[in-house]
């Protein structure tokens, strides 16, 4: 049982560093870090935790940034990607998108919600944790990771070349500041269709590969009804979301063109499975091909770790341990905490999907408003989830 008198300091501690957590936030956003690029980000990261008295700052193999405090048994990962989409269009934003603005207490910036709100208060958590004597028996780690690339391969890449696995993981992507336990999976896939070419003046002479494509367009935008179903994660979803043409000209007949599947997994449902769903509504034919995309894409610091972009759903029931432990922790700070699950998808499919690890989501701000020009966060939020980091390595069992 925590005592009444750690809530207090907890809140005494974060109330002192108010200023410092939104200053090291303001800064952090600032610093663009789009297409994994992370490096820059990465460094003021550094600078915060070896301010704030880490064991142990470091980059792993492929770039991401890893902070270390505590030695105990318990390992205790707080997981914050660090890098965001790009802007768009520049004339869609009203304000600077690094720099931001801040109204209503609501602060408008690119990466404000996805994901660097969490980083403040997950690095500032955990040091007033380790100055409280809650990490006793506790090592934890702040992994500032690459993740909107290919969700799961920086974990991945971390735990295989580092040799560090956790025994529990707090995701920090937003969940409206409640406790999220779990999301549905994805798989993405390409389908390829072969054709021949020929000048559009005599189409006849050619094999055009886009009209190969569009009845399976059409029956796969009539799919979904089809697809499984989760009274949690609720039903599966599939778009097409990319087509690519290879044409000697825009006066010729395509020779190929591919189109790319998003396709969302609930539970009952498997990778394997869709993929064989998707042949054969191909049917049996040597020049159209459906495949599961590999990702093997380098990271800024030139580490490839080739995987299947396969993104297996997660989630524990609401009265799991370390479900409760993330609860508990709500209602001892604040006299409520309720849970649910994102819609979109997180390291999580790693962690829990792949490994099994007991994984928790907790972050300020709503990911509806995630890669959008209306990206934001409530600033007391980023600075009241400062308790909640501190207080939960208390709590583990």
């Amino acid at each position: 049982m925590v005592d009444q008198t750690i809530i207090e300091k907890i809140k005494s501690r974060v109330a002192e560093q108010h200023d410092d957590i939104l200053t090291f936030f303001r800064e952090i956003v600032a610093i663009p870090s789009m297409e994994s690029q992370i490096k820059e980000v990465g460094e003021r990261c550094a600078a915060e935790m070896k301010k704030l008295g880490f064991d142990e700052v470091f980059w792993d193999k492929m770039g991401n940034i890893v902070g270390r405090i505590g030695d105990g048994d318990k390992v205790l990962l707080y997981d914050s990607h660090i890098d965001t989409v790009g802007i768009g269009d520049p004339d869609e934003w009203e304000w600077d998108p690094f720099k931001g603005k801040v109204e209503d207490g609501v602060f408008y910036a690119r990466g404000a919600c996805d994901e660097k709100q969490s980083t403040p208060g997950m690095i500032y958590g955990l040091a007033i944790a380790n100055a409280l004597g809650l990490l006793e028996g506790v090592t934890a780690y702040y992994f500032g990771n690459m993740e909107e690339w290919n969700d799961g391969s920086a974990p991945n890449a971390f735990v295989q070349t580092e040799g560090i696995k956790p025994d529990f993981v707090v995701i920090g992507e937003p969940t409206k500041m409640q406790v999220y336990r779990g999301h549905k999976g994805r798989v993405e896939f390409q389908i390829v269709a072969k054709g021949k070419s020929a000048h559009a003046a005599s189409n006849f002479l050619g094999d055009n590969a886009i009209y190969k494509l569009l009845p399976i367009i059409d029956r796969l935008s009539k799919i979904e009804p089809e697809l499984g179903d989760d009274p949690f994660l609720g039903h599966g979803r599939l778009t097409v979301t990319d087509m690519h043409v290879k044409t000697p000209s825009i006066n010729a007949v395509p020779d190929e063109a591919t189109i790319y599947i998003d396709r969302r997994i609930t539970f009952g449902e498997d990778p394997q499975t869709e993929l064989k769903r998707l042949k054969t509504i191909i049917g049996d034919r040597n020049d159209i091909e459906a495949s599961i995309l590999v990702y093997e894409e380098p990271s800024y610091t030139g580490f490839v770790f080739p995987l299947d972009k396969i993104y297996p759903a997660w989630a524990y029931p609401e009265n799991h341990p370390f479900v409760q432990a993330g609860v508990e922790t709500g209602k001892l700070l604040w006299g409520e905490m309720n849970t649910g699950k994102w819609d979109f998808s997180t390291n999580g499919i790693y962690w829990a999907g792949k490994l099994g690890i007991p994984s928790i989501g907790f972050g300020p701000g709503d990911e509806i408003h995630a890669h959008t020009v209306i990206d934001q966060v409530k600033l007391e939020d980023v600075v009241k989830a400062t308790e909640w980091y501190a207080l939960l390595p208390a709590l583990l069992k």
